[in-house]
């Protein structure tokens, strides 16, 4: 071993990672998994991790050590979020990245560094035996202070240079001029290993481990890199390694590794592309490595504000101000950001340099760039000027920060245990300060020691015995720091004074002497480490609880689920609920208490821990009954009130957990139905001609293709996101597949006849309604003529609830009641938009028959008045394509009132006829089920899941891509959006492909362009569009001869270009029949 420096290289491990008691793999901060489980490491992978009282080197700027010092990073996809350490990215790295390929065998690895390795580091594992290290590439100016391995062509380590000089340096060097440092990081083969760890039970080597010690051995330090490492360098001999021991216990202790290890090769592998940044006791060096962006090879994206809220705006006095002046202004905000927009662009208090990690930063904290702070909740004005560190201040002690400006100063709270009492302790020192060289030639707070005591009237016997040396007097045993005082409590300012001009600090000194004070030195060992943990969980979570309040208020596409994770496995739930229900109760804004209700569903359903039951199911629960009341009647405060105040009864167990968050999503419900009806607004309705009495009214309509773009038309999606669908109104074997007709009778009641089935299995339900009581059962949509229950009262031909009985109202306005017939020709969960356009088809039919007149537009949203009022939910897509002519695309604002706006999508002549063509629907013989898929979806973007919010822009932008495929006429990328539109339909809803339909379409691929599920897919209708025209029949061939279909048929299509008909049909007998069906299926 070369170099004059006697001491372990910069760099390299612990020693005590040697000692093989404690050698387990970690991760800090990610909770056990409840319901999710993170992927597993490889085999190979076995990382000795000190415990937080062995950690080794002290390290002056985190409390708890280098291993658990907090980056300023976010893991976006985790399941849990969590604080990112330093422990947590080399686990990363390591797993990740160097250990993957790696043959059986033990990874050792420093935690006191920080280390980038590129996604594919390339290590040669062919023919390896022994012992590898890792080196990273560095300049030979860096090297001067730390290790560098010295290695032949082949790759096999010849020794270790620290501290060297250049001419060993140089000797280093590859042929681009940098040179292998060490960074920390061996691998041992199995046989390596198991070598390795025979030897901790032969004395002198088992003083490394407690079964040694607790045998009386004393105790021996080993270093990896100097007596484990080293004896394996092929320039290394047994007599200069034996020599260089020490004491005669570490050389016998050497002597006994030679001979154990000796044998193994040593090699290197240099990754290039790798970093390494050694954490020394610079306060410099640290500030800088948690400012800069690491490197493009980094897993970890560093961000100037991790985990943290922060008030950059003092112009905006609250949360709830700021979400309404957005709202005002138009501006529906969905930045991720971690801080509140402002709607005047006031400059942000951060520098851009800065970093801000697990902290709450209230009013104006000004920071400066090159300034860190972390785990500090600050109540401006604050003001940070640049190359500062500030770490531990609680809310109460930063007050005596206001008009105290620092520069270049490391301010720092600790929790220290003095045996049975805690306490709180601030240190103060500057930036450029050593804590080691002796007073007469270092600084104290950037200045000399001298300059110090002068501007102070402290005095050196203040801070040091007399008998102490004068070389031995430094800043790390300088009694500084106050503790305990006789008659007063001590705060911050009692260490701020020590900046203060001498005028200020002679009022600060007479208190500051007479306080009991101890040196860094001296607190180091009374650090209560698990206190300072516990504080900093207690701010996650409460920087926590106001992401929750940004995130709703402010509308953002963030998630938080993992959050939710988090602070249940912490025993934060409850503070997590309480903050939900305030938003819900005070937020007056539907949509916003809706996703409050929606993420308390989340956090109960987490609490079940994945027992239970199922998410999806009823929720008609009479004990939530009341707080249901309130939410139908506008009284979102009250409702909340009342469900908390239930909820308390539904925690016990995870059963009454799972029911609770089912009801909360049905309260979710209310709260989005209320929303949705904004759009009656844009229902006109003006008078026309009332039909003779017995005269019929008939509409029909054709079936819809979606063709791009579904599921972006769902409530809340649609108007919380924003949607945009490409529908074609499609004749099924040429007609019109849905209908309703509508007549005046003499008979003041309400005949309701409904035909369903086909014509193999036609079905009819025929009801009579006479009094208000039966039209109570409107809004359940199972209950026997629901939807035209709903059709009458949304069209306020009966209103309900009324004093005036039926008979009466009927009688009054029109001299008689009604008689209905409504039909559709395709099977139940056809996917094609029946029931949708089904209600557009009574509506239609109603108003006319009523003496009124709807235009398209209106009988679009009140459709989706109709559908909130039945409960069923759904979106606008299934009207707009059965109810518009032709194709066209619909669309919808991120906003309330929601309003969908239609555009014709012109396509080049001819070009009908094409898609006639080249369109076929092949009817699956499954039928879909729709209504858990729409739940399991709704909860998905509530949650803000990435996958969700991604597919919902891709969802969008693929409807325009389709929109301008078809004005192109371009079948071939229709077919791209089409067979990207399934994909996406998989991702928002997964389970929608049954294992036939996915026979079916890998059948039918080569003949096609593209093919989709129409809907929500999970079964019903198949549509391709086909490669050659008039396929009908070659592909009825191909899918006869594919096992596993089952009963599949197929049926022309083709573009209806006249949409809703609406004609009064007379009044003869015959025209009361239902139409002939001729689609078989």
């Amino acid at each position: 071993m070369h170099g004059g420096d006697r001491r372990r290289p910069e760099g390299s491990p612990d020693p005590h990672s040697a000692h093989g008691e404690s050698w387990r793999a970690a991760r800090l901060g990610t909770p056990p998994s409840h319901g999710w489980e993170p992927e597993p490491p490889p085999p190979t992978l076995s990382l000795p991790v000190t415990p937080p009282s062995r950690q080794g080197r002290d390290f002056s700027f985190d409390d708890c050590g280098r291993a658990f010092t907090c980056l300023p990073a976010e893991e976006p996809g985790a399941p849990a979020e969590a604080l990112v350490c330093n422990l947590d990215s080399l686990l990363g790295t390591m797993t990740y990245r160097l250990c993957v390929g790696s043959p059986p065998g033990v990874w050792v690895c420093s935690t006191d560094m920080l280390l980038t390795v590129p996604s594919a580091p390339v290590i040669d594992w062919d023919g390896f035996q022994g012992v590898r290290v890792i080196a990273v590439p560095g300049s030979q100016a860096y090297a001067r202070n730390h290790g560098v391995y010295l290695a032949d062509e082949q790759g096999l380590v010849r020794d270790i240079i620290y501290k060297g000089t250049e001419a060993q340096i140089q000797q280093c060097a590859g042929p681009d001029g940098t040179v292998p440092l060490v960074c920390g990081v061996v691998f041992f083969s199995s046989d390596a290993a198991e070598q390795l760890l025979a030897t901790h039970v032969i004395p002198p080597l088992d003083a490394c481990t407690y079964l040694g010690l607790d045998s009386g051995a004393p105790p021996i330090q080993l270093s990896l890199f100097f007596d484990i490492v080293l004896c394996m360098a092929g320039a290394m001999t047994e007599e200069d390694f034996v020599k260089g021991g020490g004491d005669a216990s570490v050389r016998s202790a050497r002597s006994m590794l030679w001979t154990a290890l000796r044998a193994f090769p040593l090699s290197m592998a240099c990754i290039s592309g790798a970093s390494y940044d050694y954490m020394t006791t610079s306060a410099s060096d640290h500030i800088r490595s948690l400012t800069l962006l690491p490197g493009s090879a980094s897993h970890l994206h560093f961000c100037k504000t991790a985990h943290s809220h922060v008030d950059v705006c003092p112009c905006i006095p609250s949360l709830a101000h700021a979400c309404f002046l957005g709202v005002a202004l138009g501006c529906v905000a969905r930045s991720q950001s971690h801080v509140p927009l402002c709607p005047w662009q006031q400059p942000c208090l951060l520098e851009d340099g800065s970093s801000v990690t697990n902290c709450l930063l209230e009013g104006a904290v000004q920071l400066a760039a090159s300034s860190v702070i972390q785990h500090c909740h600050l109540q401006g004005p604050v003001e940070i000027g640049p190359g500062c560190l500030l770490s531990g201040i609680a809310r109460g002690s930063s007050l005596a920060l206001q008009g105290c400006p620092l520069r270049d100063v490391i301010l720092q709270g600790h929790h220290v245990q003095l045996r049975d009492l805690p306490c709180r302790v601030f240190t103060l020192t500057g930036c450029l300060d050593d804590w080691q060289s002796p007073a007469e030639e270092a600084t104290y707070l950037n200045v000399p020691w001298a300059e110090f005591f002068r501007r102070t009237g402290i005095r050196e016997g203040d801070l040091w015995d007399a008998e102490m040396p004068q070389r031995s007097r430094c800043l790390l045993n300088a009694r500084l720091f106050p503790v305990l005082h006789a008659c007063e409590a001590l705060g911050l300012e009692d260490v701020l004074w020590l900046l203060a001009p001498a005028a200020v600090a002679s009022e600060r000194l007479a208190r500051w002497r007479t306080a009991w004070r101890m040196s860094w030195q001296e607190l180091m060992p009374c650090l209560d480490k698990a206190a300072e943990l516990g504080a900093r969980r207690a701010l996650f979570f409460l920087q926590g609880q106001r992401k929750v309040q940004r995130v709703l208020l402010g509308r953002q596409d963030s998630s938080l689920l993992p959050l939710t994770r988090s602070a249940i496995h912490e025993g934060y739930h409850e503070a997590m609920l309480g903050t939900l229900d305030e938003v819900a109760s005070t937020t007056g804004d539907a949509g916003i208490a809706a996703r409050a209700l929606a993420c308390i569903a989340d956090v109960l359903g987490c609490m079940a821990r994945g027992e239970g039951g199922l998410r999806s199911g009823p929720a008609a629960n009479r004990e939530w009954a009341l707080a249901f009341g309130h939410l139908e009647s506008g009284d979102i405060a009250g409702g909340v009130r009342e469900l908390a105040a239930e909820r308390q009864k539904w925690m016990s167990r995870p059963a009454l957990l799972v029911r609770a968050a089912r009801h909360y999503e049905g309260a979710e419900q209310i709260l989005i139905r209320q929303a949705v009806m904004s759009s009656c607004q844009f229902v006109t309705v003006g008078q026309a001609e009332l039909p003779p009495l017995g005269h019929w009214v008939q509409v029909a309509c054709p079936a819809r293709l979606d063709l791009s773009g579904g599921w972006s038309d769902t409530p809340p999606i649609t108007y919380e996101h924003g949607g945009a669908v490409v529908d074609v109104a499609v004749l099924v074997d040429g007609c019109r597949p849905i209908g309703a007709r509508v007549r005046r009778i003499r008979e003041p009641e309400l005949r309701l006849v409904s035909f369903s089935g086909t014509p193999q299995s036609e079905a009819a339900v025929e009801l009579v309604c006479r009094e208000l009581e039966h039209l109570q059962d409107y809004f359940q949509p199972h209950a026997p003529g629901a939807l035209l229950k709903a059709a009458f009262i949304c069209t306020q031909v009966v209103q309900f609830p009324s004093q005036k009985p039926l008979w009466a109202q009927l009688m009054e306005s029109f001299g008689g009641g009604f008689e209905v017939h409504t039909w559709s020709k395709l099977p139940h969960g056809s996917g094609l938009g029946t029931s949708s356009i089904l209600a557009g088809a009574v509506m239609a039919s109603l108003y006319r028959a009523a003496g009124k007149s709807a235009s398209t537009e209106s009988l679009i949203h009140a459709v989706l008045h109709l559908e909130q009022r039945l409960t069923t939910g759904g979106g606008w897509q299934d009207q707009v394509g059965g109810l518009v002519p032709g194709i066209k695309i619909g669309r919808s604002k991120a906003q309330l009132p929601l309003r969908v706006e239609v555009e014709k999508i012109p396509v080049p002549n001819g070009f009908i006829q094409t898609l006639n063509d080249h369109l076929v629907l092949v009817y699956t013989g499954k039928t879909r089920l729709a209504r858990n898929l729409l739940q399991d979806v709704v909860r998905n973007w509530y949650a803000r899941l990435p996958s969700a919010v991604q597919n919902a822009d891709a969802l969008v932008s693929n409807a325009e891509e389709c929109a301008q495929a078809l004005r192109q006429g371009n079948l071939p990328l229709i077919g791209k959006c089409l067979d990207r539109y399934w994909q996406q339909k998989k991702c928002m809803a997964p389970g929608c492909e049954p294992l036939a339909v996915g026979r079916m379409m890998d059948a039918l691929r080569p003949y096609s362009y593209g093919q989709c599920l129409a809907g929500a897919g999970g079964g019903g209708f198949l549509y391709i569009l086909t490669k050659g025209p008039r396929q009908k029949e070659a592909l009825h061939q191909i899918l006869a001869k594919t096992e596993g279909l089952g009963n599949f048929s197929i049926h022309s299509i083709e573009v209806d270009m006249g949409g809703i008909s609406v004609e009064v049909v007379g009044c003869n007998p015959k025209d009361g029949a239902q139409p002939r069906r001729d689609v078989a299926v």
